[in-house]
């Protein structure tokens, strides 16, 4: 948790950006009667759906920026995940010295899948640009990108989804108008109210 909380107290540096990554399922899913607004504007929407797969939209938030991208992909297996890293570093921050990602600690979240899709030259490269921040486990709180899409989902994601595309339109158009507005994240909770508030977390030492 510290380890964490130390990365969002650094300052903004462009040459070693602070990047957030997260992942979170999304049910595809289509009408099975249309809906319709009545003259009051109120929407009539059948309880009946018919299900459609599933997606995963993946959050990747550089919060002193006030920067995110957001991704609709099939899964969020390893190799994903992965080609995820390499995209961070390859597209979005090429000319960066080195990129902290703070993430979960997810099985699927391991340097070893990079090996399993890249050849070992180009997985070396990619890691050697990356230091990976783990949140600590039950506390996935700890991080932003979580955050933002807990905002998403309520400012965007309420309605239902029959495709990917759809999915993919609705927050792209989403994190445009977040970004155009340059919404940044401005992160309270530091080391020492940690230690003081989570007093209770932290092993009692017998003298």
């Amino acid at each position: 948790m510290e380890e964490v909380l130390e990365v969002y107290a650094r300052p903004y540096n462009a040459c070693q950006p602070v990047v957030n990554y997260d992942e979170s399922p999304k049910q595809l899913v289509s009408e099975v009667r249309t809906s319709y607004i009545d003259k009051y504007g109120v929407k009539h929407e059948d309880s009946e759906y018919e299900r459609e797969g599933a997606a995963d939209v993946v959050m990747i938030v550089e919060s002193l920026k006030g920067h995110r991208e957001v991704l609709v992909q099939e899964d969020h297996t390893g190799a994903t995940w992965a080609n995820n890293m390499a995209y961070i570093v390859e597209k979005m921050y090429p000319d960066a010295a080195k990129i902290t990602i703070v993430l979960d600690n997810l099985s699927s979240h391991k340097k070893h899948q990079l090996y399993k899709v890249f050849d070992p030259e180009r997985a070396r490269n990619i890691l050697n640009k990356i230091e990976f921040v783990y949140t600590p486990k039950h506390g996935s709180w700890l991080n932003i990108a979580e955050c933002e899409l807990s905002v998403l989902s309520r400012q965007a994601l309420q309605q239902r989804f029959a495709t990917k595309e759809q999915l993919a339109l609705q927050v792209q158009t989403w994190a445009s108008q977040r970004n155009n507005q340059q919404r940044t994240v401005d992160w309270q909770f530091k080391t020492a109210d940690a230690r003081i508030k989570l007093k209770s977390l932290y092993p009692t030492i017998l003298n």
